[in-house]
């Protein structure tokens, strides 16, 4: 398995921050930013650009449903996160 290393170009507008691959060419990951910390809908991309991964944040915290995606971004695995550190169960 080949790991792809990500370079540290980064682009914002708005807040949201697009984080792209070593070849500076295809996006890695997509979200924003609100005071340092992730907030709302964030997705990671494979370098040939289909989906990898996808799902939400609150204050920095992974929460609700969260979607893995296979080779041709096609959904294969969805997680629920409990929120429990903001009083969701």
């Amino acid at each position: 398995m080949t790991k792809t290393k990500t370079k540290a170009f980064i682009t914002e507008k708005d807040h949201v921050v697009t984080k792209y691959h070593a070849n500076g060419k295809t996006i890695w990951s997509k979200g924003k930013i609100i005071n340092g910390l992730p907030e709302g809908y964030w997705q990671w991309y494979r370098i040939d650009q289909t989906i990898k991964r996808s799902g939400h944040f609150l204050k920095g915290e992974p929460v609700g449903e969260w979607i893995t995606y296979d080779s041709k971004g096609k959904p294969y695995k969805i997680t629920k996160d409990r929120g429990n550190k903001h009083g969701k169960k």
